[in-house]
């Protein structure tokens, strides 16, 4: 059975990583909550025409890799229902900040959802780091396989227990 774990059985280093990671998902949430609303704010305005100008200020071309992707998510996002974008939004944002919630307050099933939400990433992330090789993209990948680590340690300790 998952249950709690005293506190004195787990190891203080593992305590401290616990929380560092819920800190670390309620500010993702907190992020995409910021990030949704400025995407709202922008609701009845010409998003490619933005883009352009931005693209622009910057003196960059339309026609170059990163200006291009930009355009071209701009104009996914100008094609999605406002309805869709808020729901998927709200979703992430509730995701991460329950995670964070059952981190903190040392549930099992906080570590399930924290183990499970990132290493789902972790495929696409040595994809992505394979096609582009930088050194950022490493590190995201090895902080990913992190986490999933802590937590998965943490879940094999509260079993042990």
């Amino acid at each position: 059975m998952l249950c709690a774990m005293p506190a004195s059985t787990t190891p203080q280093a593992l305590r401290t990583a616990l929380k560092s990671i819920a800190i670390f998902e309620a500010l993702k949430g907190v992020a995409a909550l910021l990030g949704l609303l400025g995407l709202l704010s922008l609701l009845h305005h010409d998003l490619h025409r933005l883009a352009l100008e931005l693209i622009g200020h910057f003196g960059l071309s339309p026609n170059a890799r990163y200006p291009a992707v930009l355009i071209s998510w701009v104009d996914k996002i100008n094609a999605t229902p406002i309805h869709t974008l808020v729901l998927l939004g709200a979703t992430y944002i509730a995701l991460r900040w329950l995670e964070a919630w059952g981190l903190w307050h040392d549930k099992a099933w906080g570590e399930w959802l924290g183990a499970l939400s990132s290493g789902l990433y972790i495929p696409l992330e040595i994809q992505h780091l394979l096609a582009h090789r930088h050194w950022q993209g490493a590190v995201v990948l090895l902080l990913n396989i992190v986490v999933v680590a802590v937590l998965l340690r943490r879940l094999y300790l509260r079993r042990k227990a």
